[in-house]
C-alpha cells in the first residue's frame, strides 16, 4: 500500500471508497431509501443524501471520486531546505527538547512553505529523503566540539606520528562497571503486555572493569583488561586505584614487546602525583595523550563496553559472581576477536595509518 504525499489515504482505500460510491448508484436506480442505503453500506444518512443529490444533478460521473481535495507537493529546493531545517534540531524551531515527531514536522513544514500535510504524508516524505525513527545518542552539553576535531584531526595525528616514529603502540584506555541490576535490553512480547525481567532489588556489590584497545600497523590488535569485585565488605576498595591503573599500563608494556603511546581521560586517578611520577620516570617507554573532555565517541574501548553490555542485557543473576563470569566470558571473546577490536576503533571515525 502506498500513501499520497498530501493526502493520506492509500490506494487500496480510495478503490474500497469509490466502489461504495458505486453501490449507492446502483441502489438508487433502485429506488431504495437512504435509511436502507446508509445501512446497507455501513456509511452515514448524510453522505448518502449529498451522494443522491449530486447523482441527480450530474449523474454517476456527480458521484465518483473527485480523488484527494489536494496533493501539495514540495520542489527539490524546497525539499532541501526542509532538511536543512531539520538538521537544526527542534530546539531551534521553538521546541523544548530534541525529538522530531511526525507532528512537529508537519507543523513545520506548514510554517516554512504553507502546505497541509497529513501525519502519514509527512511519514512518506521522511522516508523519501531518506530518513527513519531511530534511538538519538546522547551528547554532553558541556563537550567542546572544536577541542573533539582539535583532537581527531591534530593530538591524535601527533600521537600517531610519535608511535610510528617509536616503533610503538597506541593504547586507548578507559575504565566501566556493572551492578546487580543489568543494562534494559529489547525482548519481544505479547501487544499490550510489558515484559518483565525480575533482577536483585537490593544492592549486591558491582564489578569494575578496566580495559586497553591496543592498535599498531602490521599487528594484530589487542584486547588488555582487568576485572574487581566490590561485594561491599568492610575494608575492601570499592574499585580500582592509581596504582592498579599502574600496574595494567606495565602489563601492557609486557605483553605488546615495546613503546606505548597512552590514550586516556582526565579522570582524578589519572592525574595523581604517584602516576605522574610514574610517568616521568617511564618517559622512554610511555607517552600520555587525554581526549577533550565528554569526548568517549574518540575512545574505541568505550565499544567494547557497549559489546559487553549487550550481551548481559536483561540478566537476572542470582549473585554478584554470575556477573563477573559473564562478563569475563564476553571480554575473553572479544580478546580473540581482532576484527571486533577493529570494528570498535572504525566507529570512532578515527583512522591509524597503515
Amino acid at each position: 500500500m502506498r500513501y499520497a504525499q498530501g493526502g493520506g489515504l492509500t490506494d487500496t482505500e480510495r478503490a474500497v471508497r469509490e466502489r461504495i460510491r458505486l453501490q449507492a448508484v446502483e441502489r438508487f436506480e433502485g429506488g431504495e431509501k437512504n435509511r436502507e442505503i446508509a445501512a446497507a453500506l455501513r456509511v452515514s444518512e448524510r453522505s448518502v443524501e449529498r451522494w443522491r443529490r449530486a447523482w441527480r444533478e450530474r449523474g454517476e460521473a456527480g458521484v465518483r471520486s473527485k480523488g484527494s481535495p489536494g496533493r501539495p507537493r514540495l520542489g527539490p529546493g524546497q525539499l532541501a531546505r526542509l532538511e536543512r531545517e531539520l538538521e537544526h534540531g527542534p530546539i531551534a524551531h521553538g521546541w523544548a527538547d530534541e525529538r522530531w515527531t511526525l507532528a512537529r514536522i508537519k507543523t513545520l513544514i506548514g510554517r516554512l512553505f504553507h502546505v497541509s500535510y497529513t501525519v502519514e504524508g509527512t511519514w512518506q516524505l521522511l522516508k523519501r529523503l531518506g530518513w527513519s525513527w531511530q534511538q538519538p545518542a546522547r551528547r554532553a552539553i558541556e563537550r567542546d566540539d572544536g577541542a573533539v576535531k582539535g583532537m581527531a584531526g591534530g593530538d591524535l595525528a601527533a600521537g600517531q606520528r610519535i608511535a610510528a616514529e617509536r616503533n610503538a603502540w597506541l593504547v586507548f584506555k578507559d575504565e566501566a562497571g556493572q551492578s546487580m541490576t543489568p543494562p534494559h535490553a529489547r525482548t519481544w512480547g505479547r501487544i499490550g503486555r510489558t515484559p518483565v525481567v525480575r533482577v536483585r532489588a537490593r544492592g549486591s556489590g558491582r564489578v569494575s572493569m578496566a580495559g586497553m584497545t591496543c592498535f599498531k600497523p602490521g599487528e594484530r590488535s589487542r584486547l588488555i583488561y582487568a576485572i574487581r569485585e566490590y561485594r561491599g565488605r568492610k575494608g575492601e576498595p570499592k574499585g580500582f586505584g592509581w596504582r592498579d591503573f599502574r600496574d595494567l599500563v606495565v602489563r601492557a608494556r609486557i605483553q605488546l614487546g615495546g613503546p606505548i603511546v597512552l590514550v586516556w581521560d582526565n579522570v582524578r586517578l589519572h592525574l595523581t602525583a604517584g602516576m605522574k611520577e610514574f610517568i616521568d620516570a617511564n618517559a622512554e617507554w610511555l607517552t600520555v595523550f587525554q581526549p577533550p573532555t565528554y569526548a568517549p565517541g574518540l575512545n574505541p574501548t568505550e565499544g567494547v563496553w557497549s559489546l559487553v553490555k549487550r550481551d548481559i542485557g536483561n540478566l537476572a543473576a542470582a549473585d554478584l559472581g554470575q556477573i563477573t563470569r559473564a562478563v569475563k566470558r564476553r571480554l575473553k571473546k572479544i580478546q580473540y576477536r581482532p576484527n571486533t577490536i577493529d570494528g570498535c576503533l572504525s566507529d570512532t571515525g578515527l583512522l591509524l595509518d597503515g
